[in-house]
């Protein structure tokens, strides 16, 4: 048994956590507040196809350096798994990369609506944790921009029970403003490309696809106060809809375009300063019910040309916990509000047992980044000071000191 003595729980109170293991040892853990570990229901861990940005091997300890032990998987990959085999081949993979470096990460895949391979959803329903569709174009080719795929995908996840997790940007409109805005000079015209319109047109048609056939629909990276109201009044309702953010939508905006181009390009775009009030109240009042990080990996030179050749996405697995952890230590957020956001509600809506992994954490630890475990080498995060840092995770009765 290790047992950490003299934790600190949610609620204040001091207990000594108790963890099954083969050897005896008693960590001090005075001062150390205990979270359950961090479940990241948005990543792309770029296998398989694109390891030379990222894989299972170097993004499992960027996850559990951040407190995290569960991830869900996104299919956009090369191929993008949309068959049933693909599947199996893409778990095969990643099984063969984490017993390499030993480190039993828990996860679960998104499976891709493709127009071709919908009579695989069915084939799939109990091998996946939802059904990712891409309303407008991200990375890779998968998207699904008509209407009458987009109904038979919702009718479909209705009848299978399968939650519909999108990418909320209306292609059709994307590409009108990118024939009248492109400017490779600029990558701050990414936001006027790609603006709040574009996702809230996408926003209206999934709810209301939902709310037509009782689909259970899962809204990713929610960037604008437009969409939050649009997801409040469908709450109240009664559409079965549930809403994520990202870290860097909710703690970044267009001003970083200035400092960090195209390393700040993702999508949808980052908005404006105006929207972060909307996204700390969404939170606040129950409208957001989760966060995931949205950790998309590229290369320093892939992200580095010029606006339209570099490709839209950043690393945040590792920063996340800390900074939520850092606006907790600013009073912006509760410590029940950060496990919520990370860990609890993720639970409720897709169905994830309590796994009894914890992630204990220094709330007054005050750390620069200044490395990163992601193989793409680098993070928007890099300089920041931050209070509240990861001390350790437990992953399956496994210890890992940070």
């Amino acid at each position: 048994m290790i047992i950490f003595k003299n934790a600190t729980s949610l609620t204040g109170k001091t207990f000594d956590l108790e963890i099954p293991s083969t050897e005896d040892n008693v960590i001090d853990a005075t001062g150390l507040t205990a979270m359950p570990a961090v479940i990241d229901p948005h990543v792309h861990f770029r296998t398989p196809g694109m390891e030379y940005k990222e894989d299972w091997t170097t993004a499992s300890p960027a996850a559990i350096n951040g407190g995290c032990t569960t991830v869900f998987d996104m299919p956009n990959t090369l191929p993008p798994t949309v068959t049933e085999a693909l599947l199996v081949e893409k778990k095969a993979i990643i099984d063969a990369q984490l017993n390499e470096i030993g480190i039993p990460l828990r996860y679960q895949l998104f499976f891709g609506a493709d127009k071709s391979h919908l009579d695989q959803l069915a084939e799939v329903k109990d091998q996946v944790v939802g059904i990712k569709v891409f309303m407008g174009c991200s990375t890779g080719n998968l998207v699904i921009d008509d209407d009458e795929s987009l109904h038979a995908v919702f009718s479909l996840a209705a009848k299978l029970d399968m939650l519909v997790a999108v990418h909320a940007e209306d292609e059709e409109m994307m590409a009108e403003r990118k024939e009248k805005y492109f400017d490779a000079t600029s990558y701050a015209c990414h936001s006027t490309i790609r603006n709040v319109d574009v996702a809230v047109v996408a926003v209206k048609k999934a709810i209301s696809l939902a709310k037509e056939y009782g689909a259970r629909l899962y809204i990713l990276h929610v960037s604008s106060a437009e969409e939050i109201a649009l997801i409040k009044a469908a709450k109240l309702d009664g559409v079965k809809v549930f809403a994520e953010t990202t870290p860097h939508h909710l703690f970044f905006n267009t001003t970083m375009y200035d400092t960090h181009q195209g390393r700040c390009v993702v999508n949808p775009a980052l908005r404006d300063p105006s929207h972060h009030a909307a996204i700390v109240a969404g939170i606040h009042e129950g409208v957001i019910d989760t966060i995931g990080s949205d950790h998309a990996p590229h290369t320093k030179e892939e992200k580095d040309q010029a606006y339209g050749q570099c490709p839209s996405g950043m690393p945040g697995i590792e920063f996340m916990l800390p900074m939520l952890l850092n606006a907790h230590h600013q009073g912006i957020f509760s410590l029940a509000e950060v496990a919520a956001l990370t860990c609890m509600n993720a639970r409720q809506i897709f169905g994830v047992e309590d796994t009894k992994d914890w992630v204990l954490v220094d709330l007054n630890k005050t750390k620069t980044v200044d490395s990163t475990a992601s193989k793409c080498g680098w993070s928007p995060y890099m300089g920041l000071t931050l209070t509240g840092w990861p001390v350790y995770t437990i992953l399956r009765n496994t210890v890992f000191t940070l």
